[in-house]
């Protein structure tokens, strides 16, 4: 009789140089959905990425999946952004500012309209990627806040508008061309969240739910 042990068989392990093809893709297609937009040629992709198209078809059967995997990949190199402010910055307002501007390093204002437009926004991976990096904000925020550092008049959600809104243009839009721009007008923006607040904010602070409600 066979044991469960003898029945039992994992799960492959990818060969490192496929992990590594695969790393080469989404990094191309990330580069190239900012530059061009979603619909850019797959060929394309594969060219920038140095790989055979049967390569990427491999690995993304379909264009969706693609876009998911580039803007979960995103998120998730945030949500790593925040961890890394937070245990790395000592100040709670300069660990928020550090957060601010690596995340307009990533083009999220260029990435996440395709989550709409070409992926299912309520997929489980891009669920848990959302939900990792929003508590992470939180916790940033709400340490500058109990630091007196922050005003305690804006939220998560306000905060994320102004980085889609100040970092960079839509896809496709000559984005590459005003990066100068950006982490001018973020440190800007940062300047006006410190306590204590110069004016009084209409309205309520705007949560991530107001967002994905609106």
């Amino acid at each position: 009789m066979q044991t469960v042990s003898s029945t039992v068989r994992k799960a492959p392990r990818p060969r490192a140089d496929a992990l590594r093809n695969r790393e080469r893709i989404v990094a191309a297609a990330r580069e190239m959905f900012v530059e061009f937009g979603p619909e850019v040629p797959l060929d394309e992709i594969a060219r920038r990425a140095g790989v055979g198209n049967a390569t990427v078809y491999r690995h993304f059967p379909e264009r969706d999946a693609l876009v998911g995997e580039v803007v979960c990949s995103v998120i998730d190199r945030t949500a790593e952004a925040a961890e890394r402010a937070l245990t790395e910055t000592g100040d709670a307002f300069e660990a928020l500012s550090r957060f601010v501007h690596t995340a307009a390093d990533e083009r999220i204002n260029a990435l996440c309209p395709m989550v709409s437009s070409a992926f299912d926004r309520h997929h489980p991976d891009l669920q848990a990627a959302r939900e990792r990096v929003e508590h992470l904000i939180e916790v940033l925020m709400e340490r500058a806040r109990a630091a007196g550092q922050l005003r305690p008049d804006v939220g998560v959600g306000d905060l994320m508008v102004a980085v889609a809104q100040l970092s960079r243009p839509p896809a496709g839009t000559a984005c590459l061309h005003v990066d100068r721009f950006a982490h001018r007008h973020l440190q800007l923006f940062l300047d006006g969240l410190r306590a204590p607040a110069r004016s009084d904010l209409p309205g309520a602070a705007t949560t991530m739910e107001d967002l994905r409600q609106a």
